[in-house]
C-alpha cells in the first residue's frame, strides 16, 4: 500500500512526509538522506554563508542524490538583512524546482519564483497567513500548529484545531507541521484535513542531521515538557528545547522592566550553531518542539521513514478500519 495526496504528486515524492529547513541543519547530507528514502529533503539557504556557497550546497546535495528536493528561504526583519535577492538569483540559477518559503512580506521572491516556473510551499502559523499566502499564488501550504520549534506565531493554536480549521478554506493542497514524528501523527494530519506531514525536530534525531551527538541525545532524552517559550512578552515568541540558557532567557524576560538587550548575548545564532556543532548544551540556543516526547531513538532517514509510512498503513488499514461496520 502507497498513501498518494495531492502533495506527494505535486511536488514528485513517494511519501507524504517533508524535511523542515532548518537554521545550521538543513544541509545536504540531510536532505539527500531525506529525498532518497522517498520524502522531500530541503536545504536552508541563509545557513549557507554565501549565494555562491549555496550553489555549491545545491551541488553537493545532487550528487547525493537523484530525488526530488528543495531550498528553504526564509525572510525575517532585520536591521542588516542578508542579500535575499542574491539567494533567490542563486536558488533560480541552479534549476531547483521547489522553494519552501516563510516569514516577513515574501510576495516579491514568490513572484519571481513562479516566473521561473518553480513551485512554491509557503510556511504560515495561521489560517489568516495562509490564505493570504493562497491569494498571493504559492502553490501549497505548511501549516504550523503551537506545538512546533521555532516561532509558532502569536496565537497559541495548537494543530488538532489549526490544521481542520485552515483545510476548512484553503484550496491548495496542505502539509502540517508541528508535533510531528510517528504514523499516528501522520494518520491523524491525513484525517484532519491535510496531505502530509513537515517534521524539523525529529529528523534532526537521525544519523544523518549534521549536528553533534549531544543534541541527538538531549532530543531522545527530553520530554514533551522539554521546551520554553521565549520572547512571549515581545511579540515574538519562540519554541526551543529547554536547557541552562533557555532558562535563563525566560528568566531575564520575565522582570517587568526587560527589553530584548538584556538577553541578545544569550540568543545569537552563532552560539546556537556553536552548540549544533560542539555539542556543548550551554553554549546557546536548541531549537526544538514538544515533539520530543514521541522521539525515543536516533534512526536513519531511510528507517525512520520506512518505520512511519508502516505504522500509518497498519493504523488506516487495520485499527481504523475495524472501527467501520
Amino acid at each position: 500500500m502507497a498513501i498518494k495526496t495531492r502533495f506527494t504528486e505535486l511536488v514528485g515524492i513517494e511519501h507524504p512526509i517533508v524535511q523542515g529547513g532548518m537554521m545550521w541543519v538543513g544541509r545536504a547530507e540531510l536532505a539527500a538522506a531525506v529525498s532518497n528514502a522517498g520524502g522531500l529533503g530541503i536545504l536552508t539557504a541563509l545557513t549557507q554563508p554565501t549565494p555562491d556557497a549555496l550553489r555549491a550546497e545545491i551541488e553537493r546535495c545532487r550528487s547525493m542524490t537523484d530525488k526530488p528536493f528543495a531550498v528553504n528561504l526564509t525572510i525575517l526583519p532585520s536591521v542588516n538583512p542578508p542579500p535575499y535577492a542574491e539567494y533567490r538569483k542563486a536558488i533560480i540559477d541552479s534549476g531547483i524546482k521547489i522553494v519552501e518559503t516563510a516569514g516577513h512580506k515574501p510576495q516579491e521572491h514568490v513572484d519571481e519564483f513562479k516566473a521561473h516556473g518553480i513551485l512554491v510551499v509557503h510556511k504560515c502559523t495561521a489560517v489568516r497567513h495562509a490564505l493570504s499566502a493562497e491569494r498571493m499564488g504559492v502553490d501549497a501550504i505548511s501549516i504550523d500548529g503551537f506545538e512546533c520549534a521555532g516561532h509558532p506565531g502569536e496565537d497559541d493554536i495548537p494543530g488538532l484545531i489549526l490544521i481542520p480549521a485552515a483545510a476548512d478554506k484553503v484550496k491548495i493542497p496542505m502539509i502540517a507541521s508541528g508535533g510531528f514524528g510517528d504514523g499516528r501523527g501522520l494518520v491523524a494530519a491525513l484525517a484532519l484535513g491535510a496531505e502530509g506531514i513537515n517534521m524539523g525536530t525529529r529528523f534532526c534525531a537521525t544519523v544523518e542531521a549534521p549536528i553533534h551527538d549531544n543534541v541527538k541525545r538531549l532530543l531522545v532524552e527530553n520530554d514533551e515538557r522539554g521546551t520554553n517559550l521565549i520572547f512571549r512578552k515581545l511579540h515574538n515568541t519562540a519554541r526551543v528545547g529547554k536547557n541552562s540558557v533557555s532558562d535563563k532567557v525566560v528568566e531575564l524576560l520575565s522582570a517587568p522592566e526587560a527589553t530584548f538587550q538584556d538577553v541578545a548575548h544569550l540568543v545569537r545564532g552563532i552560539q546556537g550553531r556553536e552548540l549544533l556543532e560542539t555539542g556543548n548544551l550551554d553554549a546557546g540556543l536548541v531549537w526544538a518542539g514538544q515533539v520530543q516526547g514521541l522521539i525515543h531513538d536516533i534512526p536513519t532517514c531511510a528507517a525512520l521513514i520506512q518505520r512511519i509510512m508502516t505504522e500509518a498503513e497498519a493504523i488506516i488499514t487495520g485499527r481504523l478500519n475495524a472501527f467501520v461496520k
